[in-house]
């Protein structure tokens, strides 16, 4: 009976330990692929680009259901970010087949392409944010966010603890 006792206690631990792992924190973003050469921004030089108010913003998932608000967000736009950068493109003209995918630390995924951050109204509405709930982003849980507001359903693209965006061509 204790045997029993002590394989059930055990294997809860093991089992609540992996389902309360918090994913790590983020104090910087990577951008590597395909640039004349990669850049590391930490949140010092995030925090030098110019800041804009967003307010609260529902977050949806793919069905549309309210999964919460983001409230009293700010942030800087990722294009600003990206604008710095050199992409290794042979001319503008191929700006075209570029795309941006941006991962958190557990492994989440979400792509942008050139066009779209750079050439539509989506790219005035995709954010690093810098605070949240009137916190600086770095003291939270989910430290470097990403969230693009004019989605239809913002949980999607809302990245928590962003650590690198791969630059890469279309073939």
């Amino acid at each position: 009976m204790n045997r029993i006792f002590l394989s059930v206690l055990f294997f809860s631990i093991v089992i609540s330990s992996y389902a309360q792992e918090t994913f790590r924190a983020t104090s910087s973003i990577t951008v590597s692929g395909r640039l004349k050469s990669p850049k590391t921004f930490s949140w010092a030089e995030i925090r030098n680009f110019k800041v804009y108010s967003i307010g609260d913003v529902a977050i949806t998932n793919h069905k549309g259901e309210a999964k919460g608000t983001a409230k009293d967000l700010s942030g800087i736009l990722l294009r600003d970010l990206l604008q710095g950068i050199a992409l290794d493109a042979e001319n503008p003209k191929v700006l075209s087949e570029y795309y941006f995918t941006c991962q958190a630390t557990d492994g989440y995924k979400v792509v942008y392409s050139w066009n779209e951050l750079f050439n539509t109204a989506i790219g005035n509405s995709v954010y690093i944010v810098v605070s949240k709930d009137n916190q600086p982003a770095d003291t939270l849980n989910e430290s470097i966010l990403m969230i693009s507001t004019q989605d239809v359903h913002t949980g999607r693209r809302y990245v928590k603890n962003l650590q690198s965006i791969m630059v890469r061509r279309t073939e």
